[in-house]
């Protein structure tokens, strides 16, 4: 938690330019929901920007200028804010930023990646929550990970590179069968050309990942974002030093992993054995 108090920060910055928002809305006489339509966006989108719980993009604030009639007071605030307060450290922004990023690095340490998960897989991960959650949350954040697998699908595509700890395709976790058809799926998705798959061997005496998982993005802007999700803690890192050293860990792990060569042999070996 060292750079909670960064979080709030950045916070106390989105939660002023969103009342500003709020206020020029209501004195244009629109509801968050025209105003929405207005945009083309949801609903909910305008709300979180007014909440401070997203952060309003430059794009969107000149549009809001024009559409609220503001003279530009909002591209102005918004062209304002520190460099290192523009991301607030909130998980539903990480997701926004996976959606557009041109790269992403990806290390796991005890399930396959949502963004490989198969739909039986992603099912059973979500079904192990403890204390456990309802059906029906289950049913929603199944298919907000589903959705978000569509970043294999954009065009153009990002660049992937995942490291796998070895132990996760080997887990006896659920089924045989569920088994079986998410080391398919992650055979295929290595044929991909602009996805790579390394895995962390198991024989390894120490390696650079022992601290835990990360996320690593590179935005549209060409910002580097780092993103660390655990025990009731999820972290979006924006200070390039925090993310340099997040970049140095997984460049380590990298160089310690498998080759990717030998890491699809392992995936052959294992179906084989199946």
């Amino acid at each position: 938690m060292a750079n909670s108090k960064q979080g709030r920060k950045r916070g106390t910055t989105w939660h002023v330019i969103g009342a500003q928002v709020a206020a020029f809305r209501r004195t244009a006489g629109l509801t968050q929901a025209a105003l929405a339509d207005m945009c083309r966006v949801s609903e909910d989108t305008i709300a979180s920007i007014e909440q401070g719980r997203r952060p309003l993009h430059l794009d969107f604030a000149v549009l809001l200028d024009q559409l609220l009639e503001t003279k530009g007071a909002l591209q102005v605030a918004v062209a304002k804010v520190p460099q290192k307060e523009r991301f607030p450290a909130f998980v539903y922004d990480y997701t926004e930023h996976e959606q557009s990023a041109l790269s992403l690095l990806w290390y796991e340490t005890q399930v396959v990646p949502g963004l490989l998960q198969t739909e039986e897989y992603a099912r059973f991960v979500l079904s192990c929550h403890f204390p456990p959650i309802s059906q029906a949350s289950q049913e929603e954040r199944l298919a907000d990970r589903l959705d978000r697998q569509k970043l294999l699908t954009r065009e153009p595509p990002p660049i992937m590179h995942f490291l796998l700890e070895e132990s996760i395709l080997r887990s006896r976790i659920g089924s045989p069968a569920m088994r079986r058809e998410q080391l398919e799926h992650l055979r295929r998705c290595v044929e991909l050309p602009f996805l790579d798959i390394q895995i962390v061997p198991m024989t390894l005496p120490k390696h650079a990942g022992l601290a835990g998982p990360m996320i690593l993005l590179e935005t549209p802007d060409h910002d580097h974002l780092g993103y660390i999700e655990g025990q009731l803690t999820n972290i979006l890192h924006d200070d390039p030093d925090d993310v340099s050293v997040l970049l140095l860990k997984y460049g380590m792990l990298r160089s310690q992993a498998l080759s990717i060569e030998l890491s699809i042999r392992l995936l052959d070996d294992l179906l084989g054995e199946r």
